[in-house]
């Protein structure tokens, strides 16, 4: 397959890709996000196999190239969920707080 080919491929799954994540509700970010980095942790050690593999200069520097962005991309996601993870947790009151409600509702200190 020729450049234009790859690169016309390329192009289309961006498109088919982002209508596909922006059609997924809220509840569902959270598992698709986790298979995401299942997948981007694939990408990342064929990257790394394909640039211990490499002869050509080129498909070296591509081959570091796709390491680097799959690296971003995978540590990102987890970044992301587990900012995600963190908001079902809700608000935890700190402990001088806590006291002071309890007081206020008329509990004894010890």
């Amino acid at each position: 397959m020729d450049g234009l080919g790859l690169l016309t491929i390329t192009v289309l799954a961006v498109f088919v890709g982002f209508e596909v994540v922006s059609k997924v509700s809220s509840t569902l970010h959270t598992p698709l996000m986790s298979g995401a980095n299942a997948i981007h942790g694939i990408i990342l050690v064929g990257a790394i196999i394909v640039a211990g593999q490499a002869s050509d200069p080129w498909i070296l520097v591509v081959a570091l190239l796709a390491v680097v962005l799959a690296t971003a991309n995978l540590v990102g996601g987890f970044v992301v969920t587990d900012r995600m993870l963190e908001m079902f947790h809700g608000r935890q009151r700190p402990p001088s707080e806590v006291t002071r409600a309890g007081n206020a509702a008329g509990e004894r200190r010890p």
